[in-house]
């Protein structure tokens, strides 16, 4: 909306919702293999003893209850690798910091640090090891020393490769009867709506999980 206040009508711009530093950041990799719940402890939960028939549906169901876990809680259960991408704005302050977007209890490892040169626009160049390190207190990489010789025509000239290791949260017993709850109620109902309507995760496993999930101000 115009404002006769702004120069020449402009139009006044809010400021970004994101506190942080980084543009733009996606997922790399992630354990879509590893067992966390175990078929006894699912079929235990199911009482389905004896019969194995059902295994590869339990399997797959048991994943796709563990990336909600992981996704809802902002937990990883397993390793999760990220890629974070920074604009030039944030290529300012003494020390540079580059902010991270996922973190774990377990620990963050850094695997890289890369920019776009200006004398190789379209390569990406490796930032030495030794010049930044992780920042725990504040899930920020800082960087000690930056080129100057960055292509600043690149949209997002900076990009971060991260890894979120497990939190141990993950191996609390009320963590994982969710899980259980939660795989039940998929068990039970196979389609997204039932005779009662859409549902809902339900108020049990909501109650379990909620104290688990970070807040966000």
């Amino acid at each position: 909306m115009a404002n006769e206040n702004l120069p020449l009508g402009g139009v006044y711009l809010a400021p970004t919702r994101n506190p942080f530093n980084y543009e733009k950041f996606e997922q790399i990799s992630r354990d879509i293999a590893t067992e966390w719940l175990t078929l006894d402890e699912i079929t235990q939960q199911l009482n389905l003893y004896g019969d194995e028939s059902q295994d590869p549906f339990l399997q797959g169901l048991e994943l796709a209850v563990r990336m909600h876990i992981e996704d809802y809680l902002g937990l990883p259960v397993f390793p999760i690798s990220y890629r974070v991408y920074y604009g030039a704005s944030s290529l300012y302050g003494s020390p540079l910091t580059l902010d991270l977007p996922e973190v774990s209890q377990g620990g963050v490892k850094i695997n890289s640090v890369k920019y776009y040169d200006a004398s190789s626009p379209t390569v990406l160049t490796t930032l030495p090891v030794t010049q930044y390190y992780y920042d725990p207190t504040g899930n920020k990489i800082i960087i000690n020393s930056m080129p100057t010789e960055i292509n600043s025509y690149m949209t997002n000239p900076v990009v971060a490769e991260y890894t979120v290791s497990p939190s141990f949260l993950a191996q609390y017993p009320v963590i994982k009867q969710a899980a259980l709850l939660l795989l039940t109620h998929l068990y039970n109902n196979r389609s997204e709506t039932t005779s009662g309507g859409l549902q809902t995760i339900p108020y049990g496993i909501d109650a379990l999980l909620r104290p688990y999930k970070p807040l966000v101000l």
